[in-house]
């Protein structure tokens, strides 16, 4: 037996902007496969989620698409009741879905705000609560994750993404206050800046002085990727972190503490 086998997770956010590249939602939805859960794909470009499924298939795993817009309700209905028909249950939920913004508040518009607050915020919120009541009558509970940001404890010029993800964090501790009595965990994940095709898939890519420069910035002078915070999430969403809820797991490197050069002796 493998650490999640029997256990349903439904990845929101489970595709990549590069077709054959490496997200964390993907990352996390192969993990977890690999691990013997059942994946329900769920992404806004159903083509990008089915090609999820088709990795997790080449591994022996299970799992199916479903295509869904987390900022509307309706489609979070239907991508919990979808789980439900195909799988019969839900243990865990993977928030990942989330979109970045670049300047102050008073050069970023009303708009940007209100488009950043919507995805990164009100996704989570309306995903967490369909999916949530799902876990409790099908499985006497679940774990959720909710993937935040470095940012949200490091600004650093991303001011209303930060905002957005520093809202993620608070929402977690809300909701594992919530619904521990009901037995479903909930923890969030703060990645640091890891090479992903939405990193890599924006505009002319990212150059190797640019990536060496991001790697340098971790106290470990390396560069994370996809993998990394998927097997955070498949570790948070899985029986091996029991005890563990209304945490905030920061998978950065080091980056987020990292201080001034020192000389060693």
């Amino acid at each position: 037996m493998t650490e999640m086998d029997g256990k349903v997770v439904l990845v929101a956010g489970a595709g990549a902007t590069d077709p054959d590249g490496i997200g964390n939602g993907r990352a996390a939805a192969i993990l977890m496969a690999e691990a013997g859960a059942r994946i329900m794909c769920a992404d806004r470009d159903l083509a990008l989620a089915e090609r999820t499924v088709e990795m997790i298939a080449e591994r022996g795993g299970e799992a199916a698409a479903f295509a869904a817009d987390i900022t509307l309700n309706d489609d979070c209905e239907a991508m919990v009741a979808a789980t439900l028909k195909r799988f019969g249950r839900l243990d865990g939920l993977d928030n990942n879905v989330g979109i970045s913004s670049r300047g102050s508040v008073v050069e970023e518009t009303e708009e940007a705000w209100e488009r950043v607050m919507e995805v990164n915020v009100k996704g989570m919120f309306l995903a967490a609560k369909h999916a949530i009541p799902a876990m409790v009558s099908t499985a006497g509970g679940g774990a959720v994750v909710n993937v935040s940001s470095i940012s949200a404890l490091r600004p650093r010029g991303l001011t209303v993404y930060s905002a957005s993800k520093g809202a993620v964090i608070a929402l977690t501790r809300a909701m594992a206050v919530d619904h521990g009595g009901q037995g479903v965990r909930v923890n969030c994940i703060a990645p640091g800046p890891v090479y992903t095709p939405m990193v890599y898939g924006r505009g002319p890519g990212m150059s190797e002085t640019a990536r060496r420069a991001r790697a340098d910035a971790s106290l470990l002078k390396t560069e994370g990727t996809g993998w990394d915070i998927g097997e955070a999430v498949r570790f948070l969403l899985s029986d091996r972190s029991r005890w563990i809820t209304g945490h905030t797991l920061v998978v950065d490197g080091g980056a987020s503490i990292r201080g001034p050069e020192r000389d060693t002796v």
